[in-house]
């Protein structure tokens, strides 16, 4: 089985897409991340789900999260408005990681060693400098896992 076979579709976002905007793609597509795409339409980074709530919830939250239980439901159901008017190239992390890329012969363990490698939910399959989706950490499990 090869990345070709797996290939699916899949929605990108810009650097300058509004982080509010990506998180509403996330809802609404139910999608684990997104290929965040340069000005020529190449992958630049993946963004997973999990890193735009790393910026949604204050840093103080994640350290002590006993500081949870004293917010009101209310205010704790708009934490997500502390993305405010971040863009998609804020929520990337600092330092550049290996991006979760690979051609479309690339094998089955080929890309579940580097989802495991870069702790990505999905890896985008590039051919000759076009992006032709992406291989998702489902469609590989539902491929490779036995009936």
């Amino acid at each position: 089985m090869r990345a070709s076979d797996l290939v699916v579709p899949y929605p990108t976002v810009a650097l300058s897409t509004p982080a509010m905007d990506t998180v509403h793609l996330l809802a609404e597509a139910d999608l684990p991340g997104l290929i965040v795409v340069d000005d020529a339409g190449a992958p630049f980074a993946v963004l997973p789900g999990t890193q735009v709530l790393r910026l949604a919830v204050p840093s103080y939250f994640q350290d002590d999260p006993n500081l949870t239980h004293l917010v009101d439901e209310a205010a704790a159901d708009v934490f997500i408005r502390e993305l405010g008017a971040r863009t998609v190239r804020e929520l990337l992390p600092p330092q550049p990681h290996e991006l979760p890329v690979v051609p479309p012969e690339a094998t089955a363990l080929e890309i579940a060693a580097l989802m495991a490698r870069t702790r990505s939910p999905l890896v985008a399959v590039v051919d000759g400098g076009t992006l032709l989706g992406a291989v998702t950490l489902h469609g590989l499990l539902d491929r490779a896992v036995p009936a």
